[in-house]
């Protein structure tokens, strides 16, 4: 008899049956309504399309739409004399001139053009964040397929650079989520990553007397630490993380900052913090960040020792193919490679960040190609303060068009997807999109909702007909894809 070839989900199965074991019942039914839900999505006809050279096969999962995909590959970051890029170099250079290995070399490696398509097990799994989680909804993710997807964070690699041996990097990228349409949002914007892990050496050796102490022990889970952490390992890392920080803040807004840290939660670091900064007399979140899960780099050498004991005694080999053993190794013991080591994470949103540095009021206007704002920073030096000149080149000196667009909703309407049909449809004509009226019939206990769409061009005025089109295909559009019926 043929051996035949065993491939499954792994990671799936892994936290699946994660959850299934301490809560069978809630796991079930939690399952079950939010793929219910999801499923509610139209079924499509299978197309293919292709993003950056590669193609893949759509389903009834994808929800990308074009105006997403034409910004796939624009990179920003990478754009010499593009405000992005200016900040994305302050960065690095704070990095590059401050923390060294032992031989004197920049600590940290730089990772800033990795695809931004990656698997729902990078984005998701691999961070711990769970089945139920609303960021894995069709209204909140770009999915591409039902196995891949446009990155949510950058934090999607974290766990693949930590396997693949790295102990300190910072990872630049645009990522996309379905959000809001107003001028501090957009669908796509950039981010940066940073992660360190220390050895039990390494986070001791400025102690003075490190006999006693060490990084692990089997305790229990505290606001203040994880169960697998000593106090004196928690207390020590939230000390560097939070250093670290507050250096790089002072860097990019000035000395004498003030700085407050707020306690919140991620998926996949505990404890967590966002960090908030007073500038201009007004608290901004600039961050946030944490002590990454243990669970996250429990070593890969115990994976290895998994296949070398199936080797050994031969257990599955007759029968398996030589592939699937390392499936069964990966689903055994899915970890990233750092079993002596504890580490932190931050993420940083660039566009907010450089919106309030250099005084830029559109998050529109980092994809305009007008020179009239390109040229306020091409040639400048990223250490030296720019602000941007309204009245050089204004976010649009032309007249707004405001149109109302009221609907009755179905049951399973999700306001981002409204958000997103829009934006598909006008682009950067769309200024704003904002519920105004929210209503519920006494009798009937329909819903209805009634939308405000400011329309708004960046290089002339728009006539009434102009809008009116757009309008009228929002529309028509809402009603084909989203089930909604115009009142």
């Amino acid at each position: 008899m043929a051996a035949p070839i065993v491939r499954f989900n792994f990671l799936h199965v892994y936290h699946r049956l994660a959850l299934f074991k301490h809560r069978p019942h809630e796991t079930f039914v939690t399952l079950c309504q939010f793929y219910s839900s999801e499923s509610a999505a139209r079924q499509k006809p299978e197309q293919n399309i292709t993003v950056l050279g590669n193609t893949y096969k759509t389903d009834s999962w994808t929800n990308v739409r074009p105006k997403i995909l034409e910004k796939v590959g624009k990179n920003l970051h990478l754009k010499k004399g593009h405000p992005l890029n200016l900040l994305k170099t302050r960065i690095e250079k704070h990095f590059y001139e401050n923390y060294f290995n032992r031989w004197r070399n920049p600590l940290f490696s730089v990772y800033d053009n990795i695809s931004p398509v990656v698997t729902l097990e990078q984005n998701f799994d691999s961070l711990l964040v769970p089945e139920d989680h609303i960021s894995r909804s069709l209204s909140d993710s770009y999915y591409i397929n039902t196995k891949y997807m446009l990155r949510a964070h950058t934090s999607a690699h974290e766990h693949d650079l930590i396997k693949s041996g790295l102990d300190a990097f910072l990872i630049f990228g645009d990522v996309y989520r379905r959000d809001h349409v107003d001028a501090s949002h957009y669908p796509v914007f950039h981010q940066v990553e940073g992660a360190r892990l220390f050895t039990e050496h390494q986070l001791f050796s400025k102690v003075r007397d490190p006999t006693n102490l060490k990084l692990f022990e089997e305790g229990r889970r505290e606001p203040t630490k994880q169960e697998s952490h000593t106090l004196e390992a928690a207390k020590l890392m939230e000390f560097e993380l939070k250093s670290t920080l507050e250096n790089l803040a002072a860097d990019l807004f000035g000395k004498g900052l003030e700085t407050k840290w707020v306690e919140t939660y991620f998926p996949f670091t505990h404890p967590s913090w966002e960090l908030e900064v007073k500038f201009q007399g007004e608290w901004l979140e600039v961050l946030g960040c944490g002590i990454l899960e243990q669970q996250i780099l429990k070593s890969e050498s115990i994976v290895k020792q998994c296949v070398t004991l199936i080797y050994r005694h031969k257990i599955f080999i007759s029968y398996f193919k030589i592939d699937c053993v390392w499936q069964v190794a990966l689903a055994m013991c899915y970890t990233a490679g750092a079993v002596d080591s504890i580490g932190w994470a931050f993420g940083l949103g660039l566009e907010r960040l450089a919106m309030t540095l250099y005084d830029i009021p559109d998050i529109r206007l980092f994809w305009s190609e007008d020179s009239g704002f390109l040229s306020q920073f091409e040639g400048s030096d990223h250490l030296k303060p720019i602000k941007y000149k309204e009245g050089a080149h204004p976010v649009s000196k032309f007249s707004p068009c405001i149109n109302d667009l009221s609907f009755w909703i179905p049951e399973n309407f999700s306001e981002n997807d409204f958000h997103d049909l829009v934006r598909n449809v006008c682009g950067e004509y769309v200024e704003q999109v904002k519920l105004i009226d929210d209503f519920k019939h006494p009798k009937t206990k329909r819903q209805s909702q009634c939308y405000r769409i400011v329309y708004r061009h960046m290089e002339k005025s728009f006539t009434k007909e102009e809008v009116n089109v757009m309008h009228e295909k929002v529309a028509k559009l809402a009603t084909e894809e989203l089930g909604v019926e115009i009142r």
